[in-house]
């Protein structure tokens, strides 16, 4: 999923610098939502592994 989400960034740095704004907004849309998303899992990945263990 981060693989996705950096991806996507590439694409939105890529497209700001041709001047394609419209498509440089989404993907960095995009990138922002998947990149937030793979924390949110890590972290409840963490705290289930912690409680686990316990």
């Amino acid at each position: 999923m981060l693989y996705y989400a950096l991806m996507f960034l590439v694409v939105a740095i890529i497209a700001g610098v041709l001047g394609f704004g419209g498509i440089a907004g989404t993907s960095a849309g995009i990138a922002q939502i998947l990149f937030f998303l793979f924390l949110a899992l890590l972290v409840i990945s963490l705290v289930m592994n912690f409680f686990r263990k316990v």
